[in-house]
């Protein structure tokens, strides 16, 4: 099943402004510009908030989940920033893929971004029963996989995007098969097997990236995004998860290749660190093939706004994707103080007035 592309989006009147302003950064050709989308209050977040507790919970309804984005985009009409209105399929986000080589899939509920998540326990005793893995298309989960895409791309037609969602390849689909600590240590003493592991990845994350290109419309030739909103292309979200606890030579041995060879299937990749994988910067913007990179913060490092000068200057003309609560961005906006070539995600804006007004002094900026 084919759809033809999508030239507007009824959730984002101002589209035809906006995706000029994205193609010109993820094309690097805003180094001197900012950018930014703002976190406004829900009422969808907070009735889902209300019905989901965080913690474990029971396989969602997709269709259940089309209406929850609807409703939040719908909110969000008015919204005058950077921002698409982007259903992500968090449901399939990581759980998809294990499933389809026979994983337990379990399903999280986050109340905080309306998220329903999904993971797999480790699925293998040991390397011993990699030979009894099988994929295929006729797979329960991939019909559920076919529908998911189905019901979103129908429900959301010409109203709101549909955003790729993450690759589970190379060492993290390994992680899925036999964990974490037995794929670290697989590196030294079964190399043969995390090889053979990370090819058949790249079978299963091929497969279903090619399924969900297929299926899901291009909106103005490019890709809509979770992590950066929209990029031109076909661009897939791959994930250096595992080298965040290794050294970069880890990185170069293990992932480049992999890596390297998934982003040339396709147009590209949008790639995200986490606080503690800040020192692969160099090596994940020298990937061929990688259009951006979102900066994550997590507890016990710096935030990512509060270094931004330095990963500005070490991650060369790579666009940028931080986080950065409201009051801070006003002020640093106020006084001049933001390096270009970066979307801003600003969270805790009070109002879509406030953030609307702050736009006029974000599209008027020159660093």
């Amino acid at each position: 099943m084919k759809f033809m592309p999508m030239e507007t989006l009824a959730y984002k009147p101002t589209l035809h402004e906006v995706l000029p302003r994205l193609r010109s950064l993820y094309q690097r050709q805003a180094t001197d510009r900012i950018f930014a989308a703002f976190d406004v209050p829900s009422a969808a977040i907070a009735e889902f908030a209300e019905q989901y507790s965080h913690g474990y919970c029971e396989a969602p309804d997709p269709a259940e989940r089309v209406r929850f984005w609807d409703r939040l985009f719908s909110e969000q009409i008015a919204l005058e920033d950077d921002s698409l209105p982007v259903a992500y399929l968090s449901e399939l986000d990581q759980g998809l893929y294990g499933g389809l080589v026979g994983g337990n899939v379990q399903f999280m509920a986050h109340p905080e971004n309306g998220w329903i998540s999904s993971m797999v326990a480790p699925i293998l005793a040991d390397w011993s029963e990699f030979d009894h893995l099988q994929f295929h298309s006729e797979h329960p989960w991939f019909h559920r996989y076919l529908l998911q895409l189905d019901t979103f791309v129908g429900q959301s037609a010409g109203k709101f995007g549909i955003s790729h969602f993450i690759l589970i390849d190379g060492l993290n689909f390994a992680f899925e098969l036999v964990g974490a600590t037995e794929t670290y240590l697989s590196l030294a003493e079964r190399p043969e097997m995390v090889r053979r592991a990370i090819e058949l990845a790249f079978e299963v994350n091929a497969k279903v990236q090619d399924t969900f290109f297929d299926r899901v419309p291009l909106l103005e030739g490019g890709t809509c995004s979770n992590m950066c909103e929209w990029l031109p292309g076909r661009i897939v979200s791959e994930s250096v998860d595992p080298f965040h606890m290794t050294s970069v030579q880890y990185l170069e041995t293990w992932g480049r290749q992999p890596i390297e060879r998934m982003l040339a299937r396709f147009d590209g990749g949008v790639l995200h660190l986490h606080g503690n994988g800040r020192h692969l910067l160099e090596a994940v913007c020298s990937l061929e093939g990688a259009k951006a990179i979102r900066i994550g913060d997590d507890k016990g490092f710096p935030r990512a706004f509060d270094i931004l000068r330095s990963l500005r200057d070490r991650s060369g003309d790579m666009p940028l994707v931080v986080e950065v609560e409201y009051p801070q961005f006003v002020e640093a906006l106020g006084h001049h103080q933001l390096p270009g070539g970066v979307l801003y995600k600003a969270t805790k804006a009070p109002s879509i007035a406030a953030a609307n007004r702050c736009m006029e002094k974000v599209r008027a900026y020159r660093c």
